[in-house]
């Protein structure tokens, strides 16, 4: 960590680049910590598991010092008047009281318990991600019922669990026997009538509020009672789809990232009615399938996506302002040990999905400051989407 700190704290043209954009992330990591909204813990979990970055942001921003911090943004905030730049109040209280995020942290919490018996699990999809799921489940040592549109929709999933499995027994990790054993787990069904002795149902299909609302009105007549009722979502409302229902209590989001069966971090997202024996419940599970659960509720982007798009939309203001080039910026962050430069990550996650988070963040948060960057919305009209058309910011 001290690595970072000291590359930011340097005075050459690259560092200037990265505090641009790396100050406003620790300070929307510090107003969400002070909102209540998450805890330090599962706000730094939730960007180390869910973007692989070494550090998370309030760990981050204890090493660099509140002090620091403030008038780092101070200064942003002169030169931008964006009310984004303005140091959040428990930084300025820290700077203040000498106090810290981890000094504030609640300590050893004891671990989830599973209120509710899950033996059987069902997955609504046949998509990459719902491969995924299914394959974690099963892998875990749940029996696992997946439901497709058609066999053959069925068939690519277990075909695609099949091929992991595989490099997993060339890899050593796995023998014939093991993998035997996973593919046994697993049953198929066109029909959703097959989740009827499901103990926890989680949907992963198309990210359409309409037919999620269908699927979850479908699934309250069908699941029986108590059965957990859970969605993938990445944009859309946890407390929609539980007044869907006539059991909000019962449902919930596990927002799993993709790949699922390589990413640890699962965001465990609770509605108004969500009860606390299913959070609870969810966030044991998660711990017993491999994963690290992160709590936090129904709002726009959650923890991770809420706080790495408005960075990532900074970056392209950033080389729009003609401050540093697309080239520059990405070697500016990586020098802080980030995995990938902010338009190598736009043009992995896809310049569509990208804009369309930030209109919502926007939508619900109301900052004029995160306005879509008009290049963003250049490239998405262009067609210009990233690895998957073969240009975005860059060119594959």
């Amino acid at each position: 960590m001290q690595e970072i700190v000291d590359r930011l704290t340097h005075s050459d043209p690259a560092a200037d680049v990265a505090r641009k954009l790396l100050l406003p992330y620790l300070n929307h990591a510090a107003t969400m910590y002070e909102s209540g909204y998450a805890t330090s813990d599962d706000i730094d979990a939730a960007m180390r598991f869910g973007c692989g970055y070494p550090v998370g942001p309030l760990a981050l921003a204890d090493a660099i010092g509140a002090q620091a911090l403030v008038t780092g943004l101070d200064k942003l905030y002169a030169e931008t008047g964006d009310e984004v730049h303005q140091p959040a109040s428990v930084l300025t209280t820290q700077a203040a009281d000498g106090t810290t995020f981890a000094s504030a942290a609640a300590g050893d919490v004891p671990a989830p318990q599973l209120r509710h018996e899950i033996t059987r699990v069902g997955v609504v999809g046949t998509g990459t991600m719902a491969s995924g799921i299914v394959e974690v489940f099963a892998k875990a040592g749940y029996d696992v019922t997946v439901i497709g549109r058609s066999d053959d929709k069925i068939a690519g999933v277990v075909a695609a669990i099949t091929k992991s499995l595989d490099k997993a027994v060339s890899r050593g990790k796995l023998d014939e026997d093991g993998k035997a054993t996973v593919l046994a787990r697993l049953t198929g069904a066109t029909e959703r009538s097959a989740l009827a002795d499901a103990d926890l149902v989680v949907e992963a299909i198309a990210e359409d509020l309409d037919v999620k609302l269908e699927l979850f009105a479908d699934l309250d007549a069908i699941a029986k009672p108590g059965a957990i009722l859970a969605t993938t979502t990445s944009s859309l409302s946890i407390n929609a789809c539980a007044a869907a229902t006539k059991r909000p209590q019962d449902v919930i989001g596990m927002h799993f990232f993709n790949p699922a069966a390589v990413m640890k971090l699962v965001e465990v997202v609770t509605a108004d009615e969500t009860s606390e024996e299913v959070d609870e419940t969810v966030r044991a599970l998660c711990l017993a399938i491999g994963k690290h659960p992160v709590s936090c509720g129904d709002r726009a982007g959650f923890i991770v996506n809420a706080l790495l798009f408005p960075y990532l939309n900074d970056a392209i203001k950033l080389s729009e302002a003609g401050v540093a080039s697309v080239e520059e910026i990405d070697e500016a962050l990586r020098a802080t040990q980030l995995p990938m430069g902010p338009f190598q990550l736009l043009d992995v996650v896809g310049n569509d999905v990208s804009l369309a988070i930030q209109r919502s963040l926007v939508s619900t948060f109301g900052h004029a400051g995160w306005q879509p960057a008009p290049t963003l919305e250049q490239k998405v009209a262009e067609g210009k989407l990233g690895r998957k058309t073969g240009e975005g910011f860059h060119t594959y």
